[in-house]
C-alpha cells in the first residue's frame, strides 16, 4: 500500500502499523490514571480538585468525515497523550461541525452524507458511555485513521483492535441517544461566539485559537497556570521563543 499524503502530511506504512500500538497504550494508561486518581483522592480530596480545577479546557469542534478534522486528530491531537499534555488538559470532543437540522423532516443532514451522521452519532456515543478520555479517544482516533484511509464503512473493527465493548455504543446509537446527544451538540455549536469558520475549530478556555489551530499545544501551555508543567511545554516555549 503507497503512503497516503494529506494535506501536506504523510501518513506511511509504518505510522499505519503503529496505531495499534497507539490503541493499546492508550488503553493501558487509562488503567494507570485510574489507579493514580484513586490513590490521589484517598490522599486529600482537596488535593485532587485543586489540580482538576487547574486543568486546562479544549473544546474541538469537528465532523468525523472532514479530512482537516481526521488529519488533525491522528496527527496533531494524539499527541498529548504521548508528551503528556493530558493531564492538564479538559479534553472536549464535539463531533457536529457544519450539520444542519431539517426540522420539517425531523432529520440531520451532514457535509459529506449520511456515513458521517452516522460516524458522528457513534462518536458522541463512545463519548457518553465511556467516560475515560483515553479509552473514547482510542476509539475515535481508530474510525478517524479509518477515514483518512476512505474505510470509515469499516468503523466497527475498532471495537476488535481496541479490546472494546462495542454493545453499548451500538445500543446507545441504535436507541436513538446518539442523535438527543447530538442534538445538544448542535445546539453548542450553533451558539458559539464567535461562531466557527472552518473545521476543525477549536476554542481553549472560551477563546478560540483560529488558523493557529495545529500550534495549539503553545496555546494550552501559554494558559496553563498550574505547578506540575509538562516537560512538553517546555520545548515549546522555546520553539515560540526562537521562532
Amino acid at each position: 500500500m503507497k503512503p497516503l499524503h494529506i494535506a501536506g502530511s504523510q501518513i506511511s506504512n509504518s505510522t499505519m502499523a503503529s496505531a495499534r500500538l497507539f490503541f493499546t497504550s492508550l488503553i493501558a494508561c487509562s488503567i494507570f490514571l485510574t489507579t493514580f486518581s484513586s490513590d490521589a483522592a484517598e490522599n486529600g480530596r482537596f488535593g485532587v480538585s485543586r489540580i482538576e480545577a487547574q486543568k486546562v479546557t479544549l473544546s474541538v469542534y469537528y465532523e468525523t468525515l472532514c479530512q482537516f478534522c481526521a488529519t488533525f486528530i491522528v496527527k496533531n491531537l494524539a499527541q498529548i497523550f504521548d508528551n503528556n499534555l493530558i493531564t492538564i488538559l479538559n479534553l472536549r470532543l464535539v463531533p457536529w461541525g457544519k450539520a444542519s437540522t431539517n426540522s420539517s423532516k425531523n432529520s440531520t443532514v451532514c457535509q459529506h452524507g449520511p456515513d458521517e451522521c452516522r460516524l458522528n452519532s457513534v462518536e458522541a456515543c463512545a463519548i457518553n458511555v465511556l467516560h475515560d478520555v483515553n479509552k473514547y479517544f482510542a476509539l475515535i482516533y481508530c474510525i478517524e485513521f479509518l477515514a483518512i484511509e476512505g474505510r470509515q464503512k469499516e468503523w466497527q473493527t475498532c471495537f476488535s483492535s481496541l479490546g472494546l465493548p462495542s454493545k453499548p455504543i451500538l445500543d446507545c446509537y441504535k436507541s436513538g441517544n446518539g442523535t438527543k446527544i447530538e442534538q445538544k451538540y448542535a445546539n453548542e455549536t450553533m451558539h458559539l461566539n464567535p461562531p466557527l469558520k472552518f473545521l476543525p475549530w477549536l476554542v481553549l478556555n472560551n477563546q478560540p485559537i483560529g488558523n493557529d489551530y495545529e500550534n495549539f499545544a503553545a496555546y494550552v501551555c501559554k494558559a496553563y497556570k498550574g505547578n506540575k508543567v509538562p516537560l512538553a511545554c517546555q520545548s515549546v516555549h522555546l520553539k515560540q521563543k526562537t521562532e
